[in-house]
């Protein structure tokens, strides 16, 4: 009895889900010959229970924000998104306080100086319409992993440069990084109902763009 109802209810949830999600159930086999015996909650969720309140009819989107939870998968994916958009922005402004003694130490222009500052601004605003299809096909964990690591070889050459050619190339490169905006959104913007989505990417945007500010103290 408990069995036959565990089934049917499976089945009603299973009906109302998205073919995408449908296909991440692992524990359900396609033709819904065996549904497990214990219940069709473990088999609707990868991460059942969850830690955080969701909406089912919202993809399991989290409905509130824990700050001080780490648990898979909303707010570990929350604490991940503004934490790797902090680092982005602590390579992006890191030359920023020196700026004055590259200009010294490299004997370039002003203007030269403003050059590099442009091309910082133009290497991210590339990437960002770039990253935004790629998100859309896989996810925003590979991207930002990839765009972190991309950023990080040019940052640690930052000392090699020798003139305002070196500079402006090199910031460049180091401003793809600020394209971490785009994961940064996107990963929480799938992680929390419409209600509390605009809550979540104001607070991760904000902690990540505070990785500017930390390079000047």
């Amino acid at each position: 009895m408990t069995q036959s109802y565990n089934q049917e209810e499976c089945v009603l949830q299973i009906e109302g889900l998205t073919p995408d999600r449908a296909k991440s159930i692992s524990c359900i086999d396609v033709d819904m010959g065996n549904v497990a015996e214990d219940g069709c909650g473990e088999c609707l969720s990868k991460y059942h229970p969850y830690h955080i309140e969701v909406d089912p009819a919202q993809d399991d989107k989290a409905t509130e924000i824990k700050l001080f939870s780490f648990k898979r998968p909303h707010m570990r994916a929350f604490h991940f998104a503004w934490w790797c958009y902090h680092v982005a922005f602590l390579m992006w402004f890191s030359i920023s306080p020196l700026l004055l003694e590259v200009q010294k130490t490299l004997q370039i222009s002003t203007q030269e100086i403003w050059t590099s500052s442009i091309t910082a601004v133009t290497g991210t605003i590339i990437m960002r319409f770039l990253l935004g299809p790629f998100c859309d096909k896989y996810g925003s964990r590979i991207p930002m992993g990839i765009i972190l690591f991309a950023s990080a070889i040019p940052t640690a050459m930052t000392g090699l440069v020798q003139n305002a050619r070196g500079l402006a190339t090199l910031r460049f490169f180091i401003g793809i990084g600020g394209s971490t905006f785009v994961m940064c959104q996107y990963w929480t913007t799938r992680m929390f109902s419409r209600e509390w989505c605009g809550t979540a990417n104001a607070t991760v945007g904000g902690w990540g763009n505070l990785g500017g500010g930390v390079t000047q103290v």
